[in-house]
């Protein structure tokens, strides 16, 4: 790939040197808000623009706003329903192009700090994002595009179709650019959708083999990244241990949604209601109970945010584990964003043994001290201001947005702040989210939630590419070990899902013990 990357660098004046910490962010920062403004820009002007054969209108400027952002971020939050919402242009040319620059911004920052928690320069952010994309996002869903098309996925500049009912009645049946859409959406974790339904839809997700591929991609860059991890860092074990951790947690959160749902709903099964498929509501009848509950796991613990099922429609205990699995961001995460969590948590649980053993921390060599946990800390601190603060605010100020009263609307607000400031983008469909309020406030919490902790992780990774290196003793405490394996699982069920516990004991947890016949 290197003579077509070089052909990229010569155009765009690229000179390939190692960056600090800071003129990487700073290039990270002003490289996404660029690509912001102009993708804005075409979504305020799409009805004035070609491609554009069913004459959808501009889109308005605080929807536009979010909509910008959330792409941007990699969350693919959709306040809008995407075949009336955004022309054919404003899909291929806006959305798919960042759906390639938000997940390779990501994998660029999470590579740039393994380097640097590695002690070695942190790169060049153009340089690093420019590979991403070449060398692992394009060609994977190049070839991925024409097996979508080729199971059935629509890829065509033709307008929405007519056709005729045998009612007599005229149905529109919307189309387009999807195969090409799909692939990206899937591999990349991005999850917004062609079509308003997403992946339920029969043109996003025709059949199982189409379902199992969607899956295979959503989980093939976050469940590699710890073993290039264990390369990079020359330790091939401790990318295994992290592996194994998060895919003990990724098996207990699917069992628990598998069990909740199989169980179905108690207050029709006291009805002699029969659930011998589990609860089915909101679930396609193509993929049935458990190809859905494993896509809405899946999509959160990648937070991806692709749906095959109505997440508002399944039971308490089912859409908890999607919500915990984004409060957390570490069952498995994603691409590069969710990775640096992962890493986050890891060096909190290295700090945490140092303290019971009376030793100062190390973590690959480095010693951690207060600087790097004071920036942990904080970055620990904004996700879950982010959250609990605009829930609680939507909650009071605005109940009349929310559809369901009491404990499964808690839920709903809920979800939808986290899924912001994890840059999911799935939401508890229900929601009347396009107004002023939930778009500029979801655009905030999307924002904030991406950058701020990758600004603060690579400056831990910075400050530590800086120190020189600790030799190794018998007081060491080895993160390549089952015992480390325990704590760093201890230190996110403790520090990460005690946090969030009250609202979840407020919102499904007592939905579920109040569902009675």
């Amino acid at each position: 790939f290197s003579p077509f990357e070089k052909m990229i660098y010569a155009v765009g004046g690229i000179r390939q040197e190692n960056q600090s910490w800071k003129k990487y962010v700073m290039a990270l920062l002003l490289s996404n808000v660029v690509m912001i403004l102009l993708v804005y820009l075409i979504f305020r002007t799409q009805g004035y623009l070609p491609l554009n054969p069913s004459d959808i209108p501009n889109m308005e400027p605080r929807l536009a706003f979010n909509t910008a952002i959330s792409f941007m971020t990699n969350t693919n939050l959709q306040h809008y329903s995407g075949e009336s919402g955004l022309s054919y242009l404003s899909q291929m040319i806006a959305i798919v192009f960042m759906m390639f620059t938000a997940p390779a911004t990501a994998l660029a920052a999470a590579i740039a700090m393994i380097r640097g928690l590695s002690g070695k320069p942190l790169g060049n952010f153009f340089v690093d994002l420019i590979r991403s994309i070449t060398r692992i996002l394009l060609p994977i869903a190049f070839v991925t595009a024409f097996v979508f098309i080729a199971l059935g996925v629509p890829q065509t500049l033709e307008p929405t179709a007519v056709a005729h009912t045998l009612q007599g009645a005229q149905q529109l049946i919307a189309r387009g650019p999807m195969g090409s859409f799909l692939s990206i959406k899937e591999l990349g974790n991005n999850g917004g959708g062609f079509m308003g339904v997403n992946s339920a839809h029969p043109f996003e997700n025709p059949d199982a083999i189409s379902n199992l591929l969607q899956i295979l991609l959503m989980m093939l860059l976050g469940t590699s990244l710890p073993f290039t991890y264990g390369k990079m860092v020359g330790n091939a074990k401790q990318g295994r241990v992290l592996f194994v951790s998060m895919a003990m947690l990724f098996i207990v959160m699917l069992g628990t949604s598998f069990a909740a749902e199989q169980a179905g709903n108690p207050v029709l099964n006291a009805f002699g209601i029969q659930h011998n498929q589990g609860s089915m509501e909101g679930k396609e009848v193509r993929f049935g109970m458990a190809q859905s509950v494993l896509y809405s796991v899946v999509t959160t613990a990648t937070e991806t945010g692709a749906v095959n099922t109505m997440h508002d429609t399944l039971t308490p205990i089912g859409g908890m584990v999607t919500i915990t699995n984004m409060m957390l961001n570490t069952v498995f995460g994603g691409v590069g964003a969710g990775f640096m969590n992962v890493l986050m948590y890891a060096m909190i649980g290295v700090f945490l043994s140092g303290l019971m053993v009376g030793r100062t921390p190390e973590f690959l060599g480095k010693k951690l001290e207060g600087k790097e946990m004071m920036l942990i800390a904080v970055t620990m601190l904004v996700t879950p201001f982010l959250i609990l603060v605009p829930t609680a605010w939507a909650l009071h100020s605005y109940p009349d947005t929310i559809s369901n009263p009491g404990y499964h609307g808690l839920t709903q607000a809920l979800y939808e702040y986290t899924s912001s400031t994890a840059n999911n983008g799935s939401g508890f469909e229900g929601l009347g989210d396009n107004t002023p309020f939930w778009n500029i406030t979801t655009g905030i919490a999307m924002y904030v939630g991406r950058f701020f902790s990758i600004v603060t992780l690579l400056a831990v990774a910075g400050s530590l590419a800086a120190k020189k290196p600790v030799p190794q003793t018998a007081g060491t405490f080895r993160t390549d070990t089952g015992m480390f394996a325990v704590v760093f699982l201890a230190s996110i069920l403790l520090v990460g899902a005690l946090t969030f516990f009250p609202g979840l004991v407020l919102g499904p947890i007592a939905e579920q013990l109040t569902l009675k016949p």
